[in-house]
């Protein structure tokens, strides 16, 4: 798979949407400080610091690694500016300085050096902007997705909708939607003998994400709704499962054991709102088990209220969340078949063992990325 323009296309939305997203948090806390608002406020915030936090974390340690045997001085610059929470901007200038050669340059220009072959330079784009989208996946799920779940539980219990409030909704659907496809993009474009993943297949990649993850959501909020109680219990119970899982997956995506055990705690987040293929292998029977859990759990809750009709039933316009809610799963499951019956790459962990003449050469002699090293073991 090649480093593309659109991908590049690509990477300069998400660096938009990223900054973007950053002042549409800070003034959504600052009109909910203003309100008095002030646990609201302070969820907004939490959520962007915690995500800031784990992926500065995860983003030196990759430098760290990357770093190994070169001048001490340049990993103390690097701590520096993940201190102050700007790493993710030190990577940004790598994808966009590797993402520019790889997509625009290399077409111009048919003499080039052993160190700059261009299969080398598609190498370093693919990388630099895997190793983004992998934490972009941390921030979706620490951070925008959990700040989704909080704007739409206020939406259902005040009846005094603000503009600051959409708008909030609107940035995270954005963030969650690049996020979720450039992750996939990045898992073809690390797996050997894959298909390209084309439009319409994306297409439909983010719509059973979306719809699922909307109606998942919808769901939690409606138990928070009863019982914040019976919300927490529920999703510590359901991130022990995924947790769990991730331990039987033995994953080794991290040098250190530590940060592998943060590695797993952060997938058991994110399998708490969607299913995450965390090796790159075959996943019809988990994420069958998956969906049937996450289906048996949403109605389940719906039969909870139209049973108990508690007073906020009337509240809410329960009729209207109850079908949405439903709506949206059924349809994130047919989008979800659909996706792994016409999209989904059929071949798995396999060593490309020949190349085509014209790819053949110096550069092809490079080390496998972190992802791709991953997903292979």
């Amino acid at each position: 798979m090649k480093y593309t323009k659109e991908n590049f296309i690509f990477l300069l939305c998400g660096i938009i949407i990223y900054i973007v997203d950053i002042g549409v948090d800070f003034w959504v806390a600052s009109k909910y400080f203003y309100k008095g608002q002030y646990t609201w406020a302070i969820l907004i915030i939490s959520f962007r610091c915690l995500s800031s936090l784990i992926t500065q974390i995860f983003s030196y340690q990759w430098f760290k690694n990357d770093c190994e045997g070169t001048d001490p001085e340049k990993l103390k610059w690097i701590f520096l500016v993940h201190f102050f929470h700007c790493g993710i901007f030190i990577r940004y200038w790598f994808a966009l300085k590797y993402g520019c050669q790889a997509a625009f340059k290399q077409n111009s220009n048919g003499d080039v050096s052993e160190t700059d072959h261009p299969n080398f330079i598609q190498k370093q784009a693919i990388d630099v902007l895997t190793d983004i989208n992998m934490l972009r996946i941390f921030k979706t799920f620490l951070e925008t997705t959990p700040q989704l779940f909080v704007q739409i539980y206020v939406l259902m219990e005040h009846r005094n909708h603000n503009f600051y409030q959409y708008a909030a909704i609107i940035m995270s659907f954005c963030g969650i939607s690049f996020s979720t496809v450039d992750y996939q993009i990045s898992l073809r474009k690390s797996l050997p003998d894959k298909d390209r993943f084309r439009v319409l297949s994306k297409l439909v990649y983010l719509f059973y994400k979306l719809l699922t993850i909307t109606s998942w959501i919808l769901s939690i909020s409606l138990v928070t709704l009863l019982s914040a109680r019976s919300s927490v219990i529920l999703l510590i119970l359901l991130w022990s499962c995924g947790f769990a899982w991730t331990l039987k997956q033995h994953t080794t995506f991290c040098k250190s054991k530590k940060m592998e055990f943060l590695y797993r705690t952060i997938i058991g987040i994110v399998l708490l709102f969607t299913f995450f293929n965390i090796k790159g292998r075959k996943t019809k029977v988990p994420v069958s088990i998956y969906y049937v859990t996450h289906t048996l759990v949403t109605v389940g809750i719906l039969l909870v209220y139209w049973f108990w009709k508690p007073l906020v039933v009337k509240e809410i316009h329960f009729t209207i969340v109850g079908i949405l809610t439903i709506l949206c799963l059924v349809l994130g499951i047919v989008f979800l078949v659909v996706y792994y019956r016409l999209f989904h790459p059929t071949c798995y962990c396999k060593q490309r063992t020949c190349f085509d003449e014209v790819d053949r050469g110096a550069g092809d002699n490079v080390e496998i990325g972190r992802f791709q090293n991953f997903i292979m073991q």
